[in-house]
This record gives structure tokens, sequence and C-alpha cells, in this order.
């Protein structure tokens, strides 16, 4: 017999999941610079989203989405996961780019590749994925890998809401103390704040005082400290997990970092993101008690302001349609008759 594991469900934010976001964000540590330890700003951050579900607009607009976890058993928030589409319109979103300047002296014959980091907004108006949080006892079971698919379930079914190109930020590495070396060395001269300040003032969305205080000249690497150099584009012990995940859709290191802890930043085109791709759009045809014969599959609903999220088992049926799995079903709402997003659960988390 095939098991699904815990009975969770994917569901847009509530406002009265707003202590169980704060739960979540104090246990995350410093670098989650999108799920801010704040009640006013994650009472925000609730505000648009809701008004980002319920939206009839088609096109991006700079909303934001924001996803729970969610423990059908206990009602408790477990995990986060969110999408912003538009990012860098009303607000600029920093990053270094990471560029070679190759220099030859003819006469000495020696040719010198020196890298150097500019400070750019080359990614506005993309769409950017984040604030992935699992609450340490439900790591297992899949769990990671229904949190970040979720979101592009979500892109694959209304497209036209979310712009072509896709971002992650990576949180940065960190040493045995917790401090960035990165930062250490750039960040900390020029702001004179700590790390976790300047992180939580970019959390609330405070990015003008980047713009205020950042150098705008290109930083040369080979000036910096060995620790800090190292430290461009690595990410975080605690982040491989997420990255992996999105490496196995088709994310790539696109030659640019955080501007505060230097974690590297991944992009991919919407339509190229795996479970974008493979996922489909079938009617159902009835609901199975028995497990026996069922193949796991995620499956999302179809309608934007109820949009849910579930794993469950399918039977494929010879006319296109399926028989889906009774619990799984009713953590969706959905019945015979309905119509559901669904794709295979092959990447585990």
């Amino acid at each position: 017999m095939t098991v699904l594991g815990d009975d969770v469900v994917v569901r847009p934010v509530r406002r009265d999941d707003l202590p169980g976001l704060i739960r979540l964000a104090e246990g995350t540590g410093t670098g989650l610079t999108t799920l801010p330890a704040c009640g006013q700003a994650l009472g925000l951050r609730i505000e648009r989203s809701l008004a980002a579900f319920s939206s009839r607009a088609e096109e991006a607009d700079g909303d934001c989405y924001l996803m729970v976890l969610e423990d059908a058993a206990t009602g408790s928030v477990v995990g986060t996961s969110g999408i912003f589409a538009g990012v860098g319109l009303s607000k600029a979103f920093y990053s270094y780019r990471i560029l070679t300047l190759t220099k030859a002296s003819a006469d000495l014959g020696v040719k010198v590749d020196t890298r150097i980091l500019q400070l750019v907004n080359d990614y506005a108006g993309a769409t950017e994925v984040g604030t992935l949080y699992l609450a340490p006892g439900y790591r297992r079971h899949g769990n990671g890998g229904l949190l970040a698919r979720c979101r592009y379930l979500m892109m694959a079914g209304f497209r036209r809401r979310f712009p072509e190109l896709v971002l992650a930020e990576i949180r940065g590495w960190q040493d045995a103390d917790g401090r960035p070396p990165f930062w250490e060395a750039i960040g900390r001269h020029f702001f004179r704040m700590s790390f976790e300040r300047a992180d939580l003032l970019s959390g609330l969305g405070n990015s003008q005082f980047i713009a205020d205080l950042m150098p705008k000249h290109p930083i040369y690497v080979d000036l910096l400290p060995k620790n800090a150099q190292d430290a461009i584009g690595r990410p975080h012990e605690a982040a491989r997990p997420a990255l992996r995940l999105l490496e196995s859709e088709g994310f790539r290191f696109g030659r640019a970092v955080d501007i505060f802890d230097a974690g590297p930043v991944v992009d991919v085109r919407r339509d190229d993101i795996r479970t974008v791709r493979e996922s489909r759009e079938v009617e159902i045809a009835g609901l199975a008690s028995a497990r026996d014969g069922l193949v796991p599959h995620l499956a999302a609903t179809v309608d934007m302001e109820g949009f849910r999220v579930a794993r469950t088992l399918v039977r494929l049926r010879d006319d296109g349609r399926i028989d889906m799995d009774a619990g799984a079903a009713r953590r969706l709402g959905v019945g015979a008759g309905d119509r559901i997003r669904i794709v295979a659960e092959e990447m585990k988390a």
C-alpha cells in the first residue's frame, strides 16, 4: 500500500495565521529577508497576499502571494511559501552581478582576469519565489517539495499573472559564529549597522537605504579578504536543500549574488520550470477509498482565490480523467466532476 505521509495542505494565508507566522519567522534565524519576525511587517504581507488572491487582474502588478502549509489534523501553520510577481518595479531589486574584466600587457606578455561586482537592478519585472520555510518537525515525507512545487503549479495554472523570468535568492554563507563574511567585508562599512538590522529593514520592504548608502562603483573581488571572496555565490548550509529543489526544477546560477551576504541568485524561464512543463489539468471521474494501485501526485485546485495544493494518489483512466484519493479530495475541497491540475510526485525533500 502507498502511504501519503503527513495530513497537510497548502493554502493561501489568512489573517488569523499571523501568530503562527510569527512563530515560524522566529525560528528562521537571519538571512530569510522575506519572512521577518515582525508582526507589523507580516501583517502587511498577509494583506497584500489577500488582495493578490482576490484580484481579478490577469497580469502581474507587483503582487505578493503568500501560502502556508497547514497540518490538517491540528490546524497549525507549519510552513510557508511565496511568490512575488513583478519585483523591482515600485522599489529597486538590487543584486551584485559578477563580471570579469580582462586586461593584458603585450610588453610583459601578461593577461589578467579580474572579477568585479557591479550593483544592478537587472531583475526588475521578474517573478521571485521565496519565503520557503518548513518547521523542523515537518521536514519529512516530501513536505519541502510540496511547499516548493505549489508555486510552480500556481504559475502553470495562471501564467499571465507571472512574468516569464523567475528567480530565487538563496541565503548566503555564514561562519561558525553566524556572521556573513561578505557583510563583514563590505556592508558593515557602508551601512554602519548590524547585518541583522539591515536584513530586517530589507525584509520590511525598505530598499531606499540601500540606494542611499551602497557604493555605486564596481567592487574588485581580489581586494576583499579571502573568506569574503570564498563566500561569493556560496549557499548557507541550511539553504542547500532548497537550492537542490530549485536546481531539480531547472534553476541555474545567474552570476548574480545578494548584496548583503553574497548568497547565489538562481533563475529560469517560467515555462522551462519542470513542474510547469509536466503538469496538466484533468477532470476527476471518481474518488477512491482504497489506495492500492494509485500513483503519487501533487494536485492543485484551479480557482485562484481558493487555491489549494495537496499530495494525492491518482489512477489515470483511458479517457484522460482520473480517480483520486478521497482523503486528498476532501483536503482540497473537490469531488467528482471537478477539474484539478496534477503533476507526478517524484522529487523528495
